[in-house]
């Protein structure tokens, strides 16, 4: 797991927006690769190879590490660092409990945990829930900044939008960078 790079170029004076310029690591999006998926507004959590369930968790520089930890990748302009914690020390451990509950067939892979105890709810669910990321929505979206800032302004029941290369890249692009 990587951290998503943003589609265009954060604004150094206030950088919750986007600027016009595409950010060059993910140019691809523009030039009409890879397939738009909805980004779902919860917190990433992974089931390993062994069956094993990990929580994404950021680590600011200074911070001590989760014991268990397994970093994946410091961010440089900010200097966290992602990775995975075991979900039982997660501090999502009992929402991850429910939601697995609801399912015995569960396959290796990254899953978005959403329900009523997950960043307010916005996804409105009744309980909690993990969403394959191999099985999220797929858009046909634009592909300029005005066509994107329009269809995600028409959009505001979504979080934003990833895009999946196939060569595995990825892209991002949130409703707040327009807000």
């Amino acid at each position: 797991m990587r951290k998503i790079p943003t589609l265009f170029r954060r604004d150094p004076e206030d950088r919750k927006r986007v600027l016009p310029d595409a950010n060059p690591e993910c140019a691809w999006v523009l030039a009409g690769e890879g397939v738009a998926t909805r980004k779902y507004d919860g917190t990433c959590v992974l089931l390993d190879e062994d069956g094993v369930w990990w929580a994404r968790r950021e680590v600011r520089p200074g911070r001590t590490r989760p014991p268990g930890y397994r970093p994946v990748m410091t961010d440089q302009n900010t200097g966290k660092t992602v990775g995975w914690e075991p979900i039982a020390q997660s501090s999502y451990a009992t929402c991850h409990v429910e939601a697995v509950a609801r399912s015995t067939s569960w396959t290796p892979g990254t899953y978005e945990l959403i329900g009523p105890k997950i960043n307010g709810n916005p996804e409105r669910t009744g309980g909690h829930e993990l969403v394959p990321h191999a099985a999220a929505e797929r858009f046909d979206v634009p592909r300029d900044l005005d066509g994107l800032r329009e269809w995600i302004l028409a959009h505001p029941q979504y979080e934003g939008i990833v895009w999946h290369h196939p060569d595995g890249r990825r892209a991002k692009l949130k409703h707040r960078d327009f807000a």
